[in-house]
């Protein structure tokens, strides 16, 4: 079994977590968003409503969605189902959240994976913290991962050795402060991976070394504006190269990604993305491209 490792292949297995059981009910959000720090509460019918959309998009590519399950021990973020593990070619590598609300999580995703006997190859150990969304396939070779508040040295140390042999290219990239701590900056904050040689980024957070690196790797950049990023136009999902799903609203961007020859389907990402602060690579965890 070859698992997944880039961001822009065809799509074909998927786990995602739906927002009924993440968000529960109306009740919960208004007890718990302010402790997950969400830009105000969510309204949960909208939610539910949002996320039907979203998933009908999916299906059009995604042969199998898996659903993570309902679970007393996480709360509000499990929703965004990419930051517990990453996979390699090999299988899964369990995360420890750099946010500690969601260190809870990988445990919950471990069974998962064992009840569905996917393949689990390691797990952070110790004082290792690193979210998903710090974790990037440049391509099938090439790993970047970024160095910030929720991915730590010893992380990218027990990371490198556990896929030293699938990769030639490990890459660190030093995230800046930005918004700082409370915030949620990861590497695919700025830049998400559309085709082999095309990606959608906001070079005002990216280090010169790695913005020069991907445009000598013959990598077109769509450039997001600033108030788009801030919907979460950086935020873009690939489900088979240069076919892609942004939050709908950001028109530069998705202009842009038609102009490069890119499909792009828009779902209204709202209540499930602008006020987590998660879009949709964040709401996907990639198992297997084809």
């Amino acid at each position: 079994m070859h698992y997944c490792s880039s961001m822009y292949t065809p799509l074909k297995h998927v786990i995602v977590k739906h927002p009924k059981d993440a968000f529960r009910s109306q009740k919960h959000l208004s007890d718990e968003w302010k402790t997950f720090n969400y830009l105000s509460e969510p309204n949960f019918e909208e939610a539910l409503k949002e996320y039907a959309e979203f998933v009908e998009i999916l299906k059009k590519y995604v042969d199998t969605i898996d659903y993570l399950p309902l679970s007393d021990e996480v709360g509000l973020d499990s929703l965004y189902a990419h930051d517990p593990v990453k996979f390699t070619p090999k299988g899964a590598i369990l995360l420890k959240s750099g946010k500690k609300l969601r260190q809870p999580e990988a445990s919950i995703y471990k069974e998962f994976l064992k009840d569905r006997g996917i393949s689990i190859i390691g797990e952070l150990t110790g004082d290792a913290v690193a979210d998903g969304g710090d974790i990037v396939w440049l391509d099938d070779r090439t790993l970047a991962v970024g160095r910030g508040y929720r991915t730590n040295d010893e992380a990218i140390r027990q990371l490198k050795e556990m896929t030293a042999e699938m990769v030639d290219e490990f890459i660190v990239v030093q995230l800046p402060h930005d918004l700082g701590e409370a915030e949620c900056l990861h590497l695919m904050s700025f830049i998400s991976m559309v085709d082999k040689d095309l990606a959608v980024v906001h070079s005002r957070l990216m280090p010169v070394f790695f913005r020069q690196l991907l445009v000598e790797r013959g990598i077109q950049l769509v450039e997001v504006p600033k108030d788009e990023y801030d919907t979460l136009g950086c935020n873009v999902l690939a489900l088979a190269p240069r076919v892609c799903v942004i939050p709908e609203g950001n028109t530069v961007t998705k202009q842009q990604l038609n102009e490069a020859g890119a499909t792009v389907f828009e779902y209204k990402g709202h209540q499930i993305s602008v006020l987590g602060t998660g879009g949709p690579t964040c709401l996907t965890c990639p198992v297997i491209r084809a």
